[in-house]
């Protein structure tokens, strides 16, 4: 009878695995297609959890964008005038229910700082008899190039202890923001918390200009019919997301876009399982010789 112990035998799922991943790391380097096959071959052959194995390509996804690729777009961005009573921007505050909010003095290229949403609590709790003042409550405003590496960031989010940063182009204009949060959802899927359903209250088609039009991929394409006049069956799906989806037949990279039935749907914002956020210019908003 053998001693052999009856996990270490040569058939072992795992101990096959773990030779061709120390194989992987042996001799010449080998591309990134490798390392994704011998994470994939991990999970078909229950070595790994599927969750897992979403975590680990999150850490190979985030190792090949740029800041660009995540940010929050500049037209998408929740931000204070410094020249606002706190009456003005609280309730903002409220229903948008983030912890922090970049304060401008002229428009968006001009950011003097952060405001955290825990530093208005002594003036609303009577903590204190002095009277607001942004002075005293913002915090520095980090600025970041679009095209920074996002694992970099990351690293500088951990270090410095920040979670928001401003993100500039080549010259020097905002183009957008990125959080801490942002990152981490692209290796560990969405976060949600308890303020999440809250926004559902809030329209989940908002318009950017006269143009151009955002929406939530989950928005029912009854609801979007009716805002824009249009005829999307929902016979087959039932969210605009679900139209797109299938449009493009399979799913899309942020900043892809399609045109369908004379609108042209733009990716904002996706994960690895579903669309998040859309961007829409309706047919008959569009000029006759614009791309998007």
């Amino acid at each position: 009878m053998s001693d052999e112990h009856p996990h270490s035998s040569h058939g072992s799922p795992r101990k096959k695995w773990l030779e061709r991943l120390s194989h992987l790391f042996q001799g010449e380097p080998k591309d990134r297609n490798d390392l994704v096959e011998v994470i994939q071959d991990a999970e078909e052959r229950d070595v790994i959890d599927e969750d897992t194995k979403e975590m680990i390509e999150g850490v190979l996804e985030v190792s090949e964008l740029r800041v660009r690729d995540i940010m929050i777009p500049r037209t998408q961005m929740i931000t204070i005038r410094r020249d606002q009573p706190v009456s003005a921007f609280l309730p903002m505050i409220i229903r948008s229910a983030h912890s922090r909010f970049p304060v401008i003095s002229d428009d968006k290229d001009h950011v003097d700082g952060i405001l955290l949403a825990k530093d208005l609590l002594p003036y609303g709790f009577g903590l204190t008899a002095e009277p607001f003042d942004f002075e005293k409550t913002l915090r520095p405003a980090v600025v970041v190039p679009e095209s920074k590496r996002v694992d970099r960031l990351l690293k500088e989010f951990q270090q410095q202890r920040y979670h928001m940063a401003i993100v500039v182009d080549e010259f020097g204009s905002v183009s957008g923001l990125v959080t801490i949060e942002d990152i981490l959802e692209l290796i560990v899927g969405e976060i949600e918390d308890e303020y999440d359903e809250l926004s559902t209250d809030q329209p989940s088609i908002r318009a950017l200009d006269e143009r151009r039009f955002t929406l939530n991929a989950l928005t029912p394409i009854e609801e979007f019919n009716e805002h824009f006049g249009s005829h999307f069956s929902d016979d087959d799906v039932d969210t605009i997301g679900g139209i797109v989806m299938h449009g493009f037949g399979h799913l899309p990279k942020r900043g892809d876009s399609i045109e369908l039935s004379g609108f042209v749907f733009k990716i904002l914002q996706v994960d690895r399982r579903r669309l998040i956020q859309l961007q829409v210019t309706p047919p008959e908003q569009r000029s006759n010789n614009e791309v998007e």
